[in-house]
């Protein structure tokens, strides 16, 4: 198979190209040229919010040589809406399929406990507009890839996404914190279940999918309880050997105090409206296409390993706020 990433070097985009390569596929990377593409890949540089920044990928070089062609395309872009459709307008004649990895953020709020693929989406999103908030750009982002491919577009709902190459830092905050040792502020409850995909298996999906020619949308993330806050919690103990005690407390006091649930305790939210959205959507249509979940205690163990290999410190997206709780207030709930 013949695949082209649009991105490719971070997160997404890498977990897809080395699932690709450990398939024997050819790999084209198309992107901007700021970080190091896999090993193994072929190479395209452009920047494609730039006049005539998708040359590239016209003729398969830099500037010389005839129009490549593709079986797969895998596009994870986050921005205006119009940057997908140019790319997808670009490329329909040219590949065979288009998987844009989206969100189940492109569903509208509230977002019942349960909602399948075809439930109420986000107003105003259209696959030609600039860019506006996540919702809408990503709705637009799938707007744009079915104007362009029709019944040929995948359309990956993601969830929390965590595993190895993370760039948010959410998991690696965790674990970091963990790592320290002492006592550690837990939200609770313990039995709080927990809904995400990790990175390599959403790249496993997305390529069985693609390579079978399925199209539409697909709600990609674990089965609800897939772990709870305590076990995934748990699993930093166990694989960063350090001798952290988790304190669990509870949500009432933690929002009393003022912290935000998902940024300054990443990946924990309370029971209610927010968490029944996170973490409570219907995946059965994906598990009857063939998704496959690993272990949580493998994902943590697995990026534990990713961290400590480059040294401790996540990178960073410039696009997302840090997240985490300041030692001093967590010192302070602590102490209550």
């Amino acid at each position: 198979m013949r695949l082209l990433i649009l991105g490719g070097t971070e997160f997404v985009g890498r977990a897809v190209a080395e699932s690709a390569l450990a398939r024997e596929w050819q790999v084209t990377v198309f992107h901007r040229g700021r970080h190091e593409a896999p090993a193994g890949v072929r190479v395209l540089h452009g920047d494609r919010t730039a006049p005539d920044g998708l040359a590239a990928l016209t003729d398969g070089t830099d500037g010389t040589g005839g129009a490549p062609e593709w079986d797969v395309v895998v596009d994870t872009w986050s921005g205006a809406p119009s940057v997908v459709l140019d790319a997808a307008r670009l490329l329909a004649g040219r590949a065979g399929h288009y998987a844009y990895v989206s969100s189940r953020s492109v569903y509208a709020y509230p977002t019942p406990a349960g909602l399948p693929e075809d439930g109420p989406l986000v107003e105003g999103a259209s696959a030609d507009a600039e860019a506006s908030d996540y919702a809408r750009d990503k709705r637009g982002g799938e707007l744009a890839a079915e104007a362009a491919f029709g019944g040929r577009a995948l359309l990956v709902r993601a969830g929390l996404i965590l595993g190895p190459w993370e760039n948010v830092g959410r998991l690696p905050w965790w674990l970091g914190r963990i790592a320290r040792g002492g006592q550690v502020l837990a939200p609770g409850p313990r039995d709080n279940p927990l809904q995400y995909i990790d990175v390599r298996d959403l790249a496993e999906w997305t390529l069985d999918a693609a390579a079978r020619g399925l199209g539409g949308a697909y709600n990609l993330v674990s089965p609800p309880g897939h772990v709870t806050m305590g076990g995934l919690l748990d699993a930093c103990v166990e694989v960063t050997g350090s001798d952290a005690e988790l304190r669990w407390t509870d949500p009432e006091t933690i929002l009393a105090a003022g912290v935000e649930p998902w940024t300054q305790l990443p990946i924990w939210l309370p029971r209610g409206e927010v968490h029944d959205m996170m973490h409570s959507g219907d995946v059965s249509k994906a598990l009857a296409a063939g998704l496959r979940c690993r272990p949580a205690e493998e994902t943590v163990a697995d990026t534990w390993a990713w961290l400590r290999s480059i040294g401790g410190e996540a990178p960073q997206r410039p696009d997302r706020l840090r997240v985490g709780l300041a030692p001093e207030v967590e010192a302070d709930l602590l102490g209550r």
